[in-house]
């Protein structure tokens, strides 16, 4: 059964992860035409596109991606939903319904949250990688203009040693700690 949970929590984690990516990057007003922009795109398309109509004009129109927001919110609670099922079937527990329903929510949040400081380090390690191996990567463009707004305040406080710029490591230490705050 642990397989079931490592693939249920693997599969969401990409869409989530997408979703949340997606809403950054039309924030960070990235191009989706380049690489990762189609990747998410094609990912999310299928949740966001109905989620952005059903969204006030107001919403629809702001400056925050609402709809790939709400594509992450609606992917993890859909998480939280089928993860109580399955831990349910597995062992059955003598709680109320109402607070299995409690549990869902809560779930959707705590889940929400890992992914969004595991798709920070991920996108934070592509960058440095790319930035020691393949500097002038036009991907590496698109990482810097996705990345640079994060690792700008760290930038203020850590200082370079040696040209040698720490920040990227300054933060992936503290999303670390924020994980294991999480639990």
């Amino acid at each position: 059964m642990r397989i079931v949970f490592f693939l249920l929590d693997t599969l969401f984690f990409f869409l989530v992860a997408a979703a949340l990516l997606r809403a950054w990057m039309n924030h960070q007003r990235v191009h989706m035409s380049a690489q990762p922009g189609r990747l998410v795109i094609a990912v999310t398309n299928w949740l966001v596109a109905p989620v952005r109509r059903v969204l006030p004009r107001s919403l629809a129109q702001s400056r925050v991606d609402w709809g790939s927001l709400m594509a992450a919110l609606l992917l993890a609670m859909a998480y939280g939903g089928i993860w109580m099922m399955l831990a349910m079937a597995l062992s059955p527990v003598s709680a109320s319904p109402a607070a299995l329903v409690l549990a869902i929510p809560v779930m959707a949040v705590k889940f929400l949250l890992r992914t969004l400081l595991q798709g920070l380090m991920v996108l934070l390690l592509a960058y440095a990688v790319l930035s020691w191996v393949q500097p002038h990567s036009p991907v590496l463009a698109t990482l810097d203009r996705l990345c640079a707004p994060i690792l700008r305040p760290v930038r203020r406080i850590v200082p370079m040693v040696g040209g040698v710029d720490l920040s990227v490591l300054v933060l992936v230490i503290l999303l670390q700690v924020g994980l294991m705050l999480l639990g």
